[in-house]
Order: C-alpha cells, then sequence, then structure tokens
C-alpha cells in the first residue's frame, strides 16, 4: 500500500489524534503478517481505531460494491463505529443498519451500494434474506465484542452472515474476553494474536469506598455526585427499575441525571447518549449496557450503586475511564454491614462526605431540531442558523449532532432563552 504514512497520519489528525495507541500498533503490525487477527483488548484501549485503520488502507477506491462488512451486538456500538469510520474522512462510502431504525432509509442507503456496512447481527441478517445487501463479493470481515455477540444469542445470525460470504480475504475478530475456542463455521483457521486484555492494570485509576447507611444512601449518593461538580460521571445499576429509582431519588435533591437502559425506546437512548456526550447532563444512570459501546472518552468518574454480577462485568464497567490514557475514579457504595465480592479488592481510599449537596447547572441546553441529514441539513446549516438568526457567538454553541431526521444542537444556557425567542418561526 503506497503512502501508508501519510494515509494514517492523515487519520490521526481527521481525528485529533496526536499518535498511535499500543494495541493499534501492534494490530497494523500483524496485518502484515497474517490475513486473520484475534485483537482481545479491554474498553479504553482504542480498539475501534485499531481495526478500522488497517481496514481503511485496505480498501480499494477503484473497487465498486461492498468491500468490507462490520459486525456489532449493539446499536450503540454500530453507531459509535460508524462514527469513528465516518470521522477517519477516508473517502470511503460507509453506511450503518439496526433495529429500532428506519428499515427503508436503511433500504435507499443500501441502494448504492457502499464500500463499508456496518450493522448489528440481526438487522444485517434481515436485509440479506430480504436482497437488499449482497455479501458474496466482500473482502474483509470484521466482529466487534463477539463475546458480547454469543451472550446475546447472535450465533445462528452470525453463521448465516458467514455462509452468505465466499470470498473474504481478510478477519478481524475483536473480544473482551478469552475465548474458549473459535467456532467452526468462521473462517479463522490460522490467525494471529493481539492481547491486551491486562491492560486494565496499567490504567490510572483510583479506588474509592464510600461507606452509606440504607436508610440516607441516596442522599449520601446525591452528596457525592454534587461533589464532583459536572465532571462527566456514569453510576452503574444491575436492574432498569433501580435507574428509574435512583434518578427519581436525585430529582428530590436537584441533582441532574439521565437514565440509559435496555428498555428505552431507541430514539430515548439516542437522547440520552447525546445530552450526555454534549455536556447538557453530567451523570448517566444506567445498567450494564452502558459499560461497551459508548465512545466517551472524558468520562472521570465510574460509581457502583450496586456491584455487578462478575469480575469480567466490573472490568467493563471500570473500563469507560481513564480512557486514551487519561486517568479516572472508581467509586463503591459499601453497606457497614455489607460484604464486598471476591473479586473486588476493598479500596484503600475513603470518601469523607458533609452530606452537603452542591448546587450545580450544566453551562449547556440541548435544543431539538426536527429536520436532519436526510432533509438536506448539516452542522454548518446549524452553525449559520444560530449564528445569523439566533445572534449567538460559535463559543456559545457545544457540540452539535445530526441523525437523518432529528438535530440537537448544546447551547449556553445563558442565552438559550433568548435564542428561542429569536429563532422562533
Amino acid at each position: 500500500m503506497k503512502n501508508q504514512k501519510g494515509q494514517i497520519d492523515a487519520i490521526l489528525k481527521n481525528l485529533k489524534f496526536n499518535a498511535l495507541t499500543d494495541v493499534q500498533n501492534e494490530v497494523l503490525e500483524k496485518r502484515q503478517e497474517s490475513k486473520n487477527i484475534l485483537l482481545l483488548s479491554p474498553t479504553g484501549s482504542g480498539k475501534t481505531l485499531a481495526f478500522l485503520l488497517p481496514l481503511a488502507l485496505s480498501l480499494d477506491n477503484k473497487m465498486s460494491g461492498v468491500q468490507s462488512l462490520i459486525l456489532a451486538p449493539t446499536r450503540e456500538l454500530a453507531l459509535q463505529i460508524s462514527n469513528v469510520f465516518k470521522e477517519m474522512k477516508t473517502g470511503f462510502q460507509s453506511t450503518v443498519c439496526y433495529g429500532g431504525h428506519s428499515l427503508q432509509i436503511e433500504k435507499n442507503n443500501l441502494s448504492v451500494a457502499p464500500s463499508v456496512i456496518i450493522g448489528t447481527p440481526g438487522r444485517i441478517t434481515d436485509h440479506i434474506s430480504r436482497g437488499n445487501i449482497e455479501l458474496k463479493h466482500v473482502q474483509h470481515l470484521i466482529i466487534d465484542e463477539y463475546d458480547k455477540c454469543l451472550e446475546l444469542g447472535f450465533e445462528e445470525q452470525l453463521s448465516y452472515i458467514l455462509g452468505a460470504m465466499n470470498n473474504i480475504q481478510s478477519t478481524t475478530l475483536v473480544s473482551a474476553t478469552e475465548l474458549e475456542s473459535i467456532p467452526a463455521y468462521f473462517p479463522f483457521s490460522q490467525y494471529e494474536t493481539v492481547n491486551f486484555l491486562h491492560q486494565e492494570t496499567q490504567l490510572n485509576l483510583t479506588y474509592w469506598k464510600l461507606t452509606v447507611d440504607k436508610e440516607t444512601e441516596t442522599r449520601q449518593m446525591a452528596s457525592l455526585l454534587s461533589s464532583f461538580k459536572g465532571e462527566p460521571t456514569l453510576v452503574f445499576c444491575n436492574f432498569r427499575e433501580t435507574t428509574e429509582y435512583l434518578q427519581e431519588e436525585m430529582e428530590k435533591f436537584a441533582v441532574e441525571s439521565i437514565v440509559y437502559h435496555g428498555g428505552l425506546e431507541q430514539e430515548e437512548r439516542e437522547r440520552a447518549l447525546i445530552k450526555f456526550r454534549n455536556g447538557s447532563v453530567s451523570t448517566l444512570i444506567c445498567t450494564d449496557l452502558g459499560s461497551r459501546g459508548l465512545d466517551i472518552p472524558d468520562i472521570q468518574n465510574v460509581v457502583h450503586f450496586q456491584y455487578p454480577q462478575t469480575r469480567d462485568a466490573y472490568v467493563h464497567r471500570n473500563g469507560r475511564t481513564a480512557r486514551m490514557k487519561s486517568d479516572g475514579n472508581i467509586y463503591l457504595l459499601i453497606d457497614k454491614n455489607a460484604t464486598l465480592p471476591d473479586y473486588i479488592d476493598p479500596p484503600k481510599n475513603e470518601v469523607q462526605l458533609n452530606n452537603r449537596i452542591y448546587a450545580f447547572e450544566s453551562p449547556w441546553i440541548t435544543l431539538y431540531f426536527s429536520a436532519g441529514k436526510k432533509d438536506k441539513i448539516n452542522k454548518i446549516d446549524l452553525v449559520g442558523f444560530l449564528t445569523q438568526k439566533g445572534e449567538l457567538k460559535k463559543e456559545e454553541i457545544g457540540l452539535i449532532t445530526v441523525r437523518d431526521h432529528s438535530s440537537y444542537v448544546a447551547v449556553s444556557r445563558k442565552k438559550v432563552k433568548e435564542t428561542l425567542n429569536k429563532i422562533r418561526i
């Protein structure tokens, strides 16, 4: 591949990265030696770019049709991969397919075959059965979080999809846990392994314990969250009902938060992540759905309101912070009468709270617009509209997210009322 270094430098510049991580460098090296890669990597190690970068270098701009298929177990992870690929600005077209998204829009996007298709196994299977996707010429296959695909029961769909492919030149299988064996239906007889599963020991994490009483734990939680003063924070619960309960309790203490779990409609889940990413809400109360597939690099705190069921789940939760060589904090609520699971070491640092609940309001509020990509609206249009008609300065406009038929813009809280009055038609 000609000018490979130049391509890599351009991609890093587009992503605003200074250099490749260790896992990214090793996958690039192994790809030169083997067509098949088994990537064992925890969250926060840069694994998404680790498999997308060699793919981008392998795509052929002289070839028409679908060249690569990337499978992911959840909608959120598929969208994350899609967003990273688009931000790389490779010049190759991609489309993303997942349940809860308009099937017709996806069919339209697939009518002119993109170079890269990213999707969940269930939705990709659906498109194949309808004749919307032709995979027999696909050369590159990537399955992200393969262990999670099995956990969610996608083995039959994976076997069906792989049966529709007969021209695979390279494969990348990504897992966050050790695999006992590679399934027979997977075209993976000889492969190179890149193993970074023990990287969590190198993360710059500080562990804290907060001793709580059951009668006052929600007030103590409110005091803890408010003490973060807007630092991006994930609070993990084991059950959907618990996330809803905890958010209601935080509202009583005027501590802003938003819930995120599998029981929400897709639009609600996307809206929750948008508000969390753009800083409109600094605390996301979630189930273990939030332990994977969230591309939010600057999470400062992870709080375990309830302990996870397994060590792997504990590691995945903690891996949401201290990403890309930054630092992070892990907090465990410990009832004085309870014992920790065997896989959790008691933290040495103890949080000292005075039970004061600090007033904090996010500097941003999210504005919703009922138009998006399919309505020929882009980020530049929205910035132009808000600076001209809304008379906002560019620094008063935060993160912009454009979906198919909707858009979300973070706007300075101080200016939002004045802006709304000016842009009303």
